[in-house]
């Protein structure tokens, strides 16, 4: 059912459900893999390859800060998606006032502390000293786009929530546009503006973050839309709170841990040296395109996971898992073939250093092959999350990296004496990952970890979703 502020994605056809809202989410994803493309290749090719190394280590950094904000904003869109869901639009508008808060106070926390250990956190990964110093300045200026960061992932996962996939895509189609139209003024100083050389990117990206968020929050306003942010009504935010930090918070582990284990991975590359940190960095681009799918069904898989079991459709989450395997799988496996096939021709496209593109060859051969698992290990973590089930994810997720990536990373780079090592733990990983995520789905147990439950015969649910979010945005 569409309405003037979402769909419902309780009825209808689960394939074309999961197609028609995840495409949008998938477009704006190779939007910004786009953008970080095309920022690879000015950075790599123009300013060379310790700039190219510069920007690879401070990624996992900036990954492991945004992961807070993308775990707490899961559990706003899991909310956001049982409540739309069962039609509990009283529920809905405290879900939005409480995100609000947490999120921009957590942005701007962050911010400070990245500010603050920026050169420490470096340095304890093993930066090179040549990469050190451009490293530091990048980093800390990137880091100043947080809280408007924050405050979109916020509001993308609250219309992602009540089945409004299409309007993120728009602003971040904007935001990725402007980014790639600053990125050369600013890295070459043209037309009057300063030659900033690699801060540029991240000046780049400032500018274009903050200018999005405004715009969106402006549109939302106009449209009168419920989930537009206001002034919060505190009285009524502490319960409402508590259930996002109980969702939140391990959800936000999670993803810190991913980040962490890449900090910790990138730490051990860069202990062999220049080229084997931007061969890294090169293949990793090759990733972000093979895990686009995964992640996007994996967020698609959960708002419809979260409005079925909302609803107390149980018997729909069956469908959701099986056409998710097939349309994850299948786009993942295509992604693995020809990353495995044409590893070089790909490779070059970031880095024209012979010896950087024959260790990337190596990882795409190796971890390539492996993108399946990971595309697969998304579906039953999407269900499992959708249900509020975010520990469990969390516990797979660090027994795959602290239990089986990192540690293997460590042994077997140290046994073999040669980077390649952290390829084939970073390959096992993937295997642990989607083994022990399906097991769990195919367990049942995350069906008794249900935030909410469904209202008895429906009779909670409101017939006209736009009536019940123009009464509820009227009386806010």
């Amino acid at each position: 059912m569409q309405s003037k502020f979402g769909t419902d994605l309780t009825t209808g056809s689960i394939p074309r459900h999961i197609v028609t809202f995840s495409l949008p989410m998938l477009i704006g994803g190779f939007l910004q893999t786009t953008y970080s493309f095309i920022n690879a290749i000015w950075v790599g090719q123009f300013l060379g390859t310790a700039a190219l190394a510069a920007v690879t280590v401070s990624f996992p950094i900036i990954f492991t800060i945004f992961g807070v904000g993308m775990g707490m904003t899961l559990a706003t869109n899991i909310l956001v998606s049982q409540s739309f869901g069962a039609r509990r639009f009283d529920e809905l508008r405290r879900v939005v006032d409480g995100s609000t808060v947490l999120i921009y106070g957590l942005g701007l926390l962050l911010t400070a502390l990245g500010e603050l250990f920026a050169p420490q956190i470096l340095r304890a990964m093993d930066t090179p000293a040549d990469v050190f110093a451009p490293s530091v300045s990048y980093l800390r200026i990137y880091l100043l786009s947080l809280p408007f960061s924050f405050g979109m992932f916020a509001l993308r996962s609250m219309l992602q929530g009540t089945g409004d996939s299409k309007t993120p895509l728009y602003f971040l189609l904007g935001s990725v546009a402007l980014t790639t139209v600053l990125d050369p003024l600013l890295i070459f100083g043209r037309l009057g503006l300063p030659e900033l050389g690699l801060n540029g990117t991240a000046w780049a990206t400032l500018v274009s973050q903050a200018i999005a968020l405004v715009a969106l929050n402006l549109y939302l306003h106009a449209r009168r839309s419920p989930i537009a942010p206001s002034w919060p009504r505190f009285g009524q935010l502490g319960p409402t709170i508590r259930k996002t930090l109980r969702i939140g918070v391990p959800a936000a582990v999670q993803q810190s841990v991913v980040a962490l284990g890449m900090v910790v991975v990138t730490g051990l590359v860069n202990g062999f040296g220049e080229i084997a940190t931007a061969a890294f960095g090169a293949a990793s681009r090759i990733d972000q395109i093979a895990f686009l799918p995964a992640i996007n069904m994996g967020m698609a898989i959960s708002t419809l996971a979260g409005q079925n079991l909302g609803a107390g459709h149980h018997g729909r989450v069956r469908e959701i898992f099986a056409w998710g395997c097939l349309f994850s799988g299948g786009m993942t496996l295509l992604i693995s073939a020809v990353a495995v096939a044409f590893p070089e021709a790909l490779l070059r496209v970031f880095i024209a250093d012979p010896a950087v593109i024959e260790l990337g060859v190596s990882y795409l051969h190796t971890v390539g092959a492996c993108y399946v698992f990971f595309g697969l290990t998304f579906v039953s973590n999407g269900i499992i999350n959708g249900a509020g089930a975010t520990m469990v994810t969390t516990a797979t997720t660090l027994l795959s990296l602290w239990v089986v990536r990192a540690p293997l990373a460590y042994w077997l780079s140290r046994e073999m004496r040669n980077v390649k090592g952290v390829w084939y733990a970073i390959a096992a990983s993937f295997v642990v990952s989607m083994i022990t995520g399906t097991a769990y789905y195919a367990s049942g147990r995350w069906k008794r970890t249900l935030v909410q439950k469904a209202p008895p015969g429906g009779a909670a649910r409101q017939a006209d979703p736009a009536q019940a979010f123009a009464s509820e945005v009227g009386e806010a």
